[in-house]
């Protein structure tokens, strides 16, 4: 099982939309839940901020209102497949005025959470 001990970021750019991906540690809800206040405090102006956790045996994940399965349950799955514990992912959205349509949404987010995660050394 894998885990990072550092906090990672990367960007990218789908259609004039950008996607602000950050993989974190954490070892608890109450840790997430805190730095993604910090994350949401400094992207007031983002439209969405979707996220996917896994700590131990527990995992969360929201689409903060993208269409549903298209932006945190990719994350997760990635975490999952990745076998990586202890960690958030957290993609930060600043939509650029063309809509990406399902497919390229969930593709792009999920873009986002593998290049994050290969700063990250996974």
């Amino acid at each position: 099982m894998n885990e990072i001990n550092n906090e990672y970021q990367a960007m990218v750019v789908e259609m004039k939309s950008k996607f602000i991906a950050f993989a974190f540690p954490i070892h608890s809800v109450e840790e997430f839940k805190t730095r993604l206040k910090v994350i949401q405090k400094e992207n007031h102006k983002a439209r969405h901020i979707v996220y996917a956790y896994r700590i131990h045996t527990i995992t969360k994940s929201t689409d903060d209102g993208e269409p549903k399965g298209t932006a945190g349950r990719p994350l997760l799955e990635l975490l999952l497949k990745k076998d990586v514990n202890n960690i958030a992912l957290v993609v930060v959205r600043y939509f650029g005025g063309t809509l990406l349509g399902a497919s390229k949404l969930l593709r792009t987010y999920l873009n986002s959470g593998i290049e994050v995660l290969k700063k990250a050394g996974i």
